[in-house]
């Protein structure tokens, strides 16, 4: 029994250094930054968002895309890096404004040409869904922004996953958001998007996409 006690002790000492490494004075924040938000994470439902009660905008007007445009991924996720910026740095204006340019960049991507019918397929399905998150950020305040965000994040991640990356990009982490939320970054550098300045610093690199 005492040597259950020991590693009980242990693991419980280990955990509490992990949690303050990870996010600087966290604990203090959380109780009045995030204390509404609910325990949803990136690979859950999408449709369990109440959008009517939030910003007025049903998950029913979803719209099908053409997709058929000629435009690149690589606008796209200079459009989402923007809009991560804009959400670091707590610019509700700036981040719907963004977000409607993220819409259409989405929109333009072409899905026609140099991928297989099955990517064409899980490609159609991200980026439609990715397009109704831009949307919603387009349309909200900051917390609902950054709500949508996190799931934003998660398309674009996937839809990197299939058509790559010029560039080297970081998939950060932030164990204190919403259960934990991710996000991609250009730089190895932490810059909260789900916080901005309460926490700026908050979060790890969790994997590099080369």
């Amino acid at each position: 029994m005492s040597k259950l006690k020991s590693t009980l002790g242990i693991v419980a000492i280990a955990f509490i250094t992990l949690t303050t490494v990870s996010c600087k004075d966290g604990k203090k924040e959380q109780n009045t930054v995030d204390g509404d938000h609910s325990e949803m994470s990136a690979d859950e439902d999408h449709s369990k968002m109440n959008h009517e009660n939030s910003d007025g905008h049903s998950d029913g007007d979803r719209k099908e895309m053409a997709m058929s445009g000629d435009g690149d991924s690589e606008l796209i996720l200079k459009d989402y890096f923007n809009l991560k910026d804009a959400l670091v740095a707590d610019d509700n204006a700036k981040a719907k404004e963004l977000g409607a340019t993220l819409v259409t960049s989405l929109g333009n991507l072409d899905i026609l040409s140099n991928f297989s019918d099955t990517q064409k397929s899980e490609l159609k399905d991200i980026i439609e869904d990715a397009v109704e998150h831009a949307e919603h950020i387009s349309e909200s305040d900051i917390d609902h922004q950054r709500e949508h965000f996190k799931i934003l994040s998660k398309d674009v991640t996937d839809m990197v996953a299939i058509t790559g990356s010029e560039s080297t990009l970081y998939q950060q982490f932030c164990p204190m958001y919403d259960g934990g939320s991710a996000w991609l970054s250009m730089s190895k550098d932490i810059k909260n998007p789900y916080y901005g300045s309460k926490m700026l610093d908050c979060g790890r690199v969790q994997n590099e996409i080369n």
